[in-house]
């Protein structure tokens, strides 16, 4: 199928469907300059090992080196900005097209870009709490103290260290995953977009879905399952669907 007819096949799924949701992996956000993590020769996990580095037990066994291994990395997430397939998404909603976004990501892209329903399933960067009191900071107060040298980050009423409010390697998944899970149920068209789908439980959320289209530049294990699969950049996918759609391009 030539790639216009994938465009006019994936309006007409979306068109005929009225209970949509987007599940979205690192790959939708690589055009706003965040890379992703099994790309080869660009992904993050080809140059270090996550179960070594950004998982609780590194957490807890080293802190000062899991925040010098992984803090600055996430503080980049910050001056991120939304790209096309992102505001896409964020229109479809609007425009009752889609009725949320269940992510992997943790750099808040979606809601930057005017997404309202977004389940982050692997929790933000807004917040942070202590590992021992579980008092709650934005994640500034974190990124402030390991500027000015204090590493690891530590809670200002019983010392303990800090922690980002995200799903770590090792972590049991948080209520947006079971609230997503929820949601889902009867989902008539699954679009995944930017996802390896090889990261489990989330891997497992197309099950849910009566219909699926896969939007990703490499293959997935699930692409034999799917009903439409496009191996093309997100953002130009999303700016031709929405021109297919009738509907105004807005960044």
């Amino acid at each position: 199928m030539k790639y216009e007819e994938k465009i006019n096949a994936f309006v007409n799924l979306l068109k005929g469907s009225s209970r949509t949701f987007a599940l979205t992996g690192a790959g939708i956000s690589t055009e706003s300059g965040i890379p992703d993590y099994r790309s080869p020769g660009t992904g993050l996990w080809n140059k270090f090992d996550p179960m070594k580095v950004a998982c609780t037990s590194a957490l807890r066994r080293d802190p000062a080196a899991f925040y010098q291994n992984n803090l600055k990395r996430w503080i980049t997430y910050s001056g991120a900005e939304p790209n096309p397939a992102h505001y896409a998404l964020a229109k479809l909603e609007r425009e009752g097209f889609l009725i949320g976004v269940i992510t992997q990501n943790i750099d808040g892209l979606h809601r930057k870009a005017g997404s309202q329903k977004v389940w982050e399933v692997h929790g933000h960067l807004r917040t942070c709490h202590c590992f021992d009191c579980k008092n709650s900071y934005p994640f500034e107060y974190l990124i402030n103290q390991f500027d000015a040298g204090k590493n690891p980050p530590r809670c200002d009423k019983c010392n303990g260290v800090l922690r980002p409010d995200i799903v770590l390697f090792e972590d049991s998944m948080g209520d947006d995953y079971f609230q997503a899970t929820k949601a889902i149920s009867g989902c008539q068209l699954l679009i995944v977009v930017g996802s390896s789908l090889q990261v489990y439980p989330v891997a497992s959320l197309p099950d849910y879905a009566r219909q699926l289209v896969i939007i990703n530049q490499d293959d997935t294990p699930r692409d034999s399952q799917a009903d439409l699969v496009i191996h093309e950049k997100s953002g130009q996918v999303f700016i031709d669907t929405l021109a297919a759609l009738g509907l105004k391009k807005e960044l």
